[in-house]
């Protein structure tokens, strides 16, 4: 048998987010994409999975749900895993017309094929495919129940060194902290930060408050159908510049994430206005302005762990703190036409600004387990529902490497992360990695039929920024 028990290890409890995520029609996988600058060698990645991932206690267990054949209580069973069983290598045609197409359309359909519970819940697919920015590519795909977004691509990180030191763990652009200038001035900037911290959270509650109230966007224009989460999506992405995106930052002294959700906001405002308010009438492009969409962004709410301690996790197989442990914040997405682009940008940094000044994501956790232990897996399946399935988009922003990274001998050309089995018609995630920017879109195709129509947008509002951004800065510097 590939997969044999050992009844010496102990079984572990699952979380109640891991058991939400294995419920039936509540499937979540997460998909992340790598393209390669080498042809792939599945013999060397299948022993370098066993140096590592495997050793991690959730990549060698069984997940038994509690529900259909197995009832009882959730648990995680060890195993032992046939590696070569998790390594796909399918055959391809080498003279394949349109490379691109072929591999958004495997991504889609690996995404939406059940994976077999008999078996720990991940695999790796290698396809000998050259694409435009890659030679080989290697998606993978994991089921949510192992753990969240953020520790899974830390822990795909971990398996990866640097280029020019082998030897050498991946690294990252490590935040700017403001230097206190003097003792007086550190102690009235705490207790303005403590000041506008609980103003933000009180606001910020009671609007999430409200909302789950009505849990409805006043739109349905692109919203997934109710309690679909395996319809016919489909996953694309695009590479750009990050100097680009620095440039308009620089320019506006802004963030980048402010600079990514503004140019986002900018193209699917656009999109909807030329889908829905050109074809109709001017009714309807004033209905479409004062609608209320919302979409929801994730934070970690994990102590950031490094690189190195889960790559010494995985050589010792030692144990700590894993799963999903996450939580969310809403926010309004204003699809009214504006005149200058810059705009999306300013509007996106005062809503992260306040988000990110408040206690929002420690709410939306804390209320999700509450509605656990108080009504049961039953009562949360309903209340992830009533939220996400009245949301349109989910937006994540995650920081890549920022030198070039091989995987087990492999050198990296790009990465691309997606989520797969939520209710939102739209899933945007946009990876830093170097000097580039990847921008992952996955929707359903019975909303959103033209996924690269809408990413186009998108790019084409970072021009018009770009465009803008050196009058911006004279202007700014004559000022």
């Amino acid at each position: 048998m590939a997969i044999e028990r050992q009844v010496t290890e102990a079984e572990e409890p699952v979380s109640p987010f891991a058991r939400l995520f294995s419920l039936p029609g509540l499937d979540v996988f997460n998909i992340v994409t790598i393209g390669c600058k080498t042809e792939g060698n599945a013999s060397t990645i299948v022993e370098g999975i066993k140096n590592t991932l495997i050793n991690h206690p959730r990549f060698s267990s069984i997940l038994v749900t509690g529900h259909g054949e197995h009832k009882g209580k959730a648990r995680w069973i060890p195993t032992k895993v046939n590696v070569e069983e998790h390594v796909i290598v399918p055959d391809i045609d080498p003279n394949i017309e349109n490379p691109d197409e072929f591999l958004e359309d495997y991504t889609s359909n690996m995404a939406l094929s059940p994976m077999d519970m008999s078996k720990p819940l991940w695999e790796f697919h290698l396809l000998k495919l050259k694409t435009s920015h890659a030679e080989a590519v290697t998606v993978a795909r994991f089921h949510h129940s192992l753990g969240d977004g953020m520790s899974l691509m830390s822990l795909l990180l971990a398996c990866t060194r640097k280029t020019c030191d082998p030897e050498a763990f991946p690294t990252f652009v490590a935040p700017k902290k403001n230097k206190a200038k003097n003792v007086c001035f550190s102690l009235v900037a705490w207790l303005w930060f403590i000041v506008r911290l609980m103003f933000h959270t009180c606001v910020e509650v009671i609007k999430s408050i409200v909302f789950i109230c009505r849990a409805s966007d006043t739109s349905a224009h692109i919203m997934g159908k109710p309690g679909a989460t395996l319809s016919a999506n489909k996953f694309i992405h695009r590479i750009i510049s990050l100097d680009d995106v620095k440039m308009v930052k620089n320019a506006m002294n802004m963030t980048v994430n402010d600079v990514l959700f503004g140019m986002v906001q900018a193209g699917l405002s656009r999109y909807l206005n030329q889908r829905y308010v050109l074809e109709t009438s001017s009714k309807s492009r004033k209905n479409l302005n004062n609608i209320g969409l919302h979409g929801v962004v994730f934070f970690n709410l994990r102590p950031n762990r490094n690189i190195e301690d889960l790559a010494k996790m995985m050589a010792k197989g030692s144990k700590c703190r894993w799963g999903n442990s996450i939580g969310y914040v809403l926010i309004p997405l204003g699809m009214k036409p504006q005149d200058d682009v810059f705009e999306y940008v300013r509007q996106a940094k005062t809503i992260m600004d306040r988000k990110k000044h408040s206690l929002e994501p420690l709410f939306s956790y804390g209320l999700l387990k509450v509605t656990m232990e108080v009504f049961g897996l039953r009562g949360l399946k309903t209340l992830v529902k009533r939220i996400f399935g009245s949301t349109t988009m989910i937006f994540s922003n995650v920081v890549g490497p920022d030198e070039e990274i091989s995987f087990f001998g492999h050198r990296i050309a790009y990465i691309a992360a997606s989520t797969f089995g939520v209710p939102q018609a739209l899933n945007i995630c946009i990876q830093s990695y170097v000097d580039k920017l990847i921008i992952n879109i996955g929707v359903d195709v019975d909303v959103i039929p033209d996924p690269h129509h809408l990413c186009d947008l998108i790019i084409e509002a970072l021009r018009m920024m770009n465009s803008a951004a050196p009058k911006k800065v004279f202007h700014a510097s004559k000022v």
